[in-house]
């Protein structure tokens, strides 16, 4: 009496008489959306592993593993505090070098053994390492220090000569067993010393950062190891920025990599960029895509209280981090991004104009201001990416698209492999149906009228027999996003001779 699943044995053929029971799936899949909330960012650091994204939460996950922020251009830091202060949670941070970084070490009692820290970078000229007495007699301590996190304490190592020279490189390397496991932040080169340790305190140095990056390093390259924005490839970002990268000669790859990878990118011009330079280097960049939105080089004031002053910052951060806290069907219009002190154009007493805003608006950029239209707070102006197609020029077009085209990309494979059947058709049409439902009921499509704002086509029409014989299966699928109220228009009438009609302002 076997219990097989269903499709692992030929029901036309069985022999022995039996109880055959088959396990049958589901015949309804269902899709979970991808999460729209990750950021992906590029920058220098103080620390940390290169060209590997790490996955961040909060300022103090930053700092565990980059260290502090820096006042200096090109800072991943920085635009990962103003994206926390709008609420991003999920980061993928990758940090790039200008190739003249160097890691922090100190040589210990004339090679008996070199202490070196596992990344590159200045914060770790501040460790400091403990050679002391065991615990246990005749065994020795080392105690690996950092300011502001938990001391890592290697006890109990024991050996002569050389031996505990290289005992102690093996325990900080790999840990000890039952006890802890290795260092995060040093790594342990025995010599070839044989004298016994003397009790006292070293301190790394020599680390540097090789933060004087250029754009190219920003962008990096898409070929193993991928370094830069290329090392986001996979990690599920939905919105991307290379920090502070007001190069427009990137643009055009950063479009082409977002359009490959399904990321929003955020642009910037340079600091204090002005509206006619902005356009005349979009245009020259040749960028008219709805990847990528491009920002006014109006950089914004931040109040940095970790280096104590209040600095120029560029917007990307602000707006990718705005973004990364909305669901995509929303867009960054009028929303209120916090942590501004001013912008280069508020701290002058300045306001756009009418005009002024009309030429952002139809070159495709955007540009944080105050007041917005809600009322006098800072926010995104537009909430446009840089496409010229009024249809597609929303911030919600891009991450909408994106979103529903990689859920189906990440849950439809299962499909492939299955017979084409009536039933085949009746499943995946079902699952794909079931998704676009749920965004209906949890108001993230629709439409104005209140009608069924998807369709889903998998039947003859579109499958003739002559395809389905070579083996393929198309699904046509139609989705209505809600549209954002850039204009709205209010008509007052009004004057003592004007005559109202009670029925005329019912709702229809």
């Amino acid at each position: 009496m076997p219990v097989v699943q269903q499709g692992s044995i030929n029901t036309t053929a069985l022999i022995v008489p039996d109880l055959y029971v088959q396990i049958v799936p589901p015949s309804v899949t269902l899709l979970n959306g991808l999460p729209t909330n990750i950021l992906g960012i590029v920058g220098t650091a103080s620390w940390g592993p290169l060209n590997n994204p790490v996955t961040i939460g909060d300022m103090a996950g930053y700092a565990r593993q980059f260290g502090d922020i820096r006042n200096r251009k090109f800072d991943a830091g920085t635009a990962v505090a103003a994206a926390v202060l709008q609420g991003a949670n999920n980061m993928r941070v990758v940090r790039v070098s200008d190739g003249t970084d160097v890691a922090a070490s100190v040589v210990v009692q004339s090679n008996c053994i070199t202490f070196t820290s596992r990344f590159t970078g200045t914060l770790a000229n501040s460790d400091q390492i403990t050679i002391a007495a065991g615990t246990r007699a005749n065994t020795w301590r080392v105690t690996v220090a950092r300011p502001g996190q938990v001391p890592e304490v290697f006890d109990n190592i024991s050996g002569t000569g050389n031996a505990l020279w290289v005992n102690m490189a093996s325990a900080i390397n790999n840990g000890v067993s039952g006890v802890r496991a290795a260092s995060d932040f040093i790594v342990a080169t025995a010599g070839a010393g044989t004298a016994t340790p003397t009790a006292q305190t070293y301190t790394l140095t020599g680390g540097t950062d090789g933060a004087n990056v250029t754009s190219s390093a920003l962008v990096g390259v898409d070929t193993s190891p991928r370094r830069g924005m290329f090392a986001l490839r996979g990690t599920g970002a939905s919105i991307g920025v290379l920090a502070d990268c007001d190069d427009s000669t990137t643009f055009s790859n950063q479009v082409s990599f977002a359009l490959s990878e399904g990321i929003y990118m955020i642009g910037t011009g340079p600091s204090g960029e002005t509206i006619s330079s902005a356009i005349s280097a979009k245009n020259t960049a040749g960028i008219d895509s709805y990847a990528f939105k491009l920002m006014l080089g109006d950089w914004v004031q931040f109040n940095d209280t970790v280096n104590g002053v209040i600095r120029l910052v560029s917007p990307q951060g602000f707006i990718a981090g705005r973004l990364a806290n909305l669901s995509p069907e929303q867009s960054s219009l009028n929303k209120p991004i916090y942590g501004i002190v001013g912008t280069q154009q508020s701290s002058r007493g300045l306001v756009y104009s009418a005009a002024e805003l009309q030429q952002l608006g139809q070159a495709g950029i955007d540009v944080i201001t105050n007041p917005a239209p809600g009322g006098n707070y800072f926010a995104a102006r537009f909430g446009r990416n840089t496409s010229s197609n009024a249809v597609i020029r929303g911030d919600n077009y891009t991450r909408m698209t994106n979103y529903i085209a990689y859920t189906l990309n990440a849950g439809m494979g299962l499909f492939i492999g299955r017979l084409h059947t009536p039933q085949f058709r009746l499943e995946a049409g079902a699952t794909v149906s079931s998704f676009l439902d749920g965004m209906w009921q949890q108001g993230m499509i629709g439409s104005a009228d209140g009608s069924i704002p998807y369709s889903v086509q998998i039947d003859n029409a579109n499958n003739p027999q002559a395809r389905v014989a070579l083996g393929y299966a198309q699904m046509d699928v139609k989705v209505r996003y809600l549209s954002i109220v850039e204009n709205f228009i209010v008509n007052v009438e009004g004057g003592q001779s004007v005559q109202i009609n009670r029925q005329a302002i019912a709702q229809s």
